[in-house]
């Protein structure tokens, strides 16, 4: 039976949690498996490289620290934004409220409001999984 090797294109179904505590973040229960390219970057490293080496119908569980996850948090993407520049459906903001905010090259990043101060909220730009170690209990479905 062949094994996954960079390159290969593959199909896995998983449960992604979160190393501490356990909470499930994502699964492809119910939906397709999710297929992606070995080594083209299309997911995050640490699940890159644990399928490599897989066989059809194989289980497997990956630990993924932060660093081949989303990465560490980056104190630069935590910011003060003015309350007056929010949107004005959003008259009472509060702390976990996700805003959608647009990089300099036009693309879309969600954000969420982390603190509230009189005159601005405190907003951080880090993917939601920035700094938390992952673990994903896949399964390969197929190579195609």
């Amino acid at each position: 039976m062949s094994k996954v090797k960079s390159g290969d294109k593959v199909q896995v179904h998983y449960k992604g949690t979160l190393t501490e505590g356990g909470q499930q973040f994502d699964s492809s229960e119910g939906r397709e498996p999710l297929e992606f390219t070995v080594g083209a970057s299309m997911v995050i490293k640490g699940f890159d490289d644990g399928v490599l080496d897989m066989e059809e119908g194989e289980k497997r569980t990956l630990n993924i620290p932060a660093a081949h996850a989303y990465g560490d948090k980056n104190p630069e993407h935590i910011f003060e934004v003015p309350k007056e520049n929010l949107p004005e459906e959003m008259k009472e903001p509060k702390v976990g409220d996700m805003l959608t905010m647009m990089t300099e090259q036009g693309q879309p990043i969600p954000v969420a409001i982390i603190e509230l101060k009189d005159e601005a909220v405190v907003i951080d730009a880090n993917h939601q999984l920035a700094g938390k170690d992952l673990t994903f209990d896949i399964e390969l479905v197929k190579i195609n």
